[in-house]
């Protein structure tokens, strides 16, 4: 029986699985350069924890994904998760999605852009990225960021949400194709997620923005809404994690929604910053060093300038 929360884990390292027999799945090998996925892992849950994996390149093996997170010195974060998942798995074989429950996952022609090809379909994904969205090589693979050269997401930038769990939670699709009338195509999931969740230093002040390019462009602690409003369960996070200090970083044409935000948070003892965005740019547009300079800037909320930011409202 796969084992759907391994498979999530090995996609927030690896990118995404392709499946090939029975419960192996293959990924793109860490190990060697090849264009195709040959590192081959089986996923099927077992008492005994056993997950033999190969990559058929380098011959690199073993019987465990403990054994090749320790291969791939990854830090003891996954490793945690990891025991987490198989310890689960032990007492509760029947790990396959319930019932009426959406397992998401990437689109199954994912690639991810850290993998170099010679297609042109990859030179214009990557082009568009380095030199419109101002992504560089760095984010790409610290966002596990890929594209789609077929299906329904053909022509699209795909970047990934995960929790901290290094569970999918989430993803964002943007076209890389001026043509493209469909600029954007997201999954139909809930968005009541924490955007970026595996990233977050919940005891550091954290940033929210509207989109994931906004939070890729401020790089620090920034959490997107992926709109314009807070879902319950970042709410719940937020007050249970006992964070200090908020930053709000919503465009100027979600002033009403940002002020309601800030409001709510300075209700419950928060220090919030506003960030008041001119020339109608966002945080992307801006770029790292002029939206962190801004941030960097801000002073704390006070009740007086919020009566100033709900008064201004009314004249606009």
């Amino acid at each position: 029986m796969t084992n759907y929360k391994l498979l999530q884990l090995l996609e927030s390292i690896l990118g995404k699985g392709k499946s090939t027999s029975g419960d192996n799945i293959a990924f793109f090998s860490p190990f060697i350069s090849h264009y195709k996925p040959k590192l081959e892992i089986n996923i099927k849950t077992t008492n005994s924890g056993d997950n033999p994996w190969h990559c058929w390149i380098s011959d690199k093996k073993g019987r465990s994904i403990k054994s090749l997170f320790t291969q791939l010195n990854l830090p003891k974060e996954k490793f945690e998760q990891l025991a987490k998942i198989i310890q689960s798995s032990r007492y509760n074989t029947q790990v396959t999605p319930q019932a009426n429950t959406i397992v998401l996952q990437l689109p199954d022609d994912y690639s991810p852009l850290w993998k170099q090809k010679k297609s042109p379909d990859y030179k214009n994904a990557l082009h568009y990225l380095l030199n419109t969205r101002g992504i560089s090589v760095y984010d790409i693979l610290k966002y596990r960021i890929g594209y789609c050269e077929n299906g329904k997401y053909s022509g699209k930038i795909i970047i990934p949400s995960y929790d901290c769990d290094s569970q999918l939670n989430y993803f964002v699709s943007r076209a890389y194709y001026k043509s493209d009338s469909q600029k954007h195509k997201n999954p139909d999931v809930s968005k009541d997620i924490i955007g970026l969740d595996m990233m977050i230093n919940w005891s550091q002040p954290i940033i929210l923005c509207e989109g994931v390019f906004d939070a890729i462009a401020i790089k620090r602690n920034a959490i997107p809404l992926f709109g314009k409003i807070i879902q319950p369960n970042l709410q719940r996070k937020i007050i249970e994690q006992r964070v200090k200090d908020i930053y709000i970083c919503l465009d100027r044409d979600a002033l009403q929604k940002a002020i309601q935000i800030a409001e709510k948070f300075m209700n419950e003892g928060l220090n919030v910053y506003f960030i008041e965005l001119e020339d109608d740019k966002d945080a992307s547009e801006l770029g790292f060093e002029k939206i962190n300079e801004i941030i960097n800037n801000t002073s704390v909320l006070t009740f007086e300038r919020l009566i100033q930011l709900k008064l201004g409202l009314l004249w606009i």
